[in-house]
């Protein structure tokens, strides 16, 4: 847990303000949590976790559990209005900007949107439903993505349309 969090300071610039750091330490302890023996004590942690958890939640805005799977160097820049489901995945490397929804499509299908390594979400956009992102992904602001999206492309309009990235247009940016 702590090599995660230390990770995830790095991630964003050493800066203990930022709000979408605080949303990480919570969920890293949300995960951290289920290793807990004996019962009672993860119990405890548990009831823990929810109270920070609704703190967080209310304090920046940020909704993000901590069943999700997120990978390395996952940045929330800007906080607010930040709802991620707990089925998504996302891989490392990704970053994601205020306004953001990534959650399911309808509700009887309890599937949010998998993200591969390298994707960037721009503020407001919506990412929704049984979906693949690929890898060196860019999702323009206010887009929302019903669709897979390719390796190497970018991701605009409502609702988005695919658009390829020129080569040097996809070289990863860290």
């Amino acid at each position: 847990m702590f090599e995660n969090i230390r990770a995830d300071l790095r991630a964003h610039g050493g800066d203990w303000g930022a709000q979408g750091f605080w949303a990480l330490m919570v969920y890293r302890f949300g995960r951290w949590r289920y290793g807990v023996r004996p019962a009672l004590l993860r119990k405890l942690c548990s009831v823990v976790y929810k109270v920070l958890f609704k703190f967080v939640q209310i304090i920046t805005g940020i909704e993000l559990p901590c069943e999700v799977e997120i990978g390395r160097n996952f940045v929330i820049d800007h906080f607010g209005g930040i709802v991620i489901s707990g089925y998504a995945k996302f891989g490392d490397d990704c970053r994601i900007r205020n306004g953001v929804v990534v959650g399911l499509k309808n509700v009887s299908e309890p599937i949010a949107p998998v993200f591969g390594n390298n994707v960037d979400i721009g503020a407001g956009a919506k990412v929704l439903g049984n979906i693949r992102i690929g890898n060196n992904v860019v999702i323009g602001s206010n887009a929302v993505v019903l669709i897979d999206v390719p390796d190497n492309a970018l991701a605009v309009g409502v609702p988005a349309t695919i658009k390829t990235k020129k080569h040097s247009e996809a070289v990863q940016y860290s």
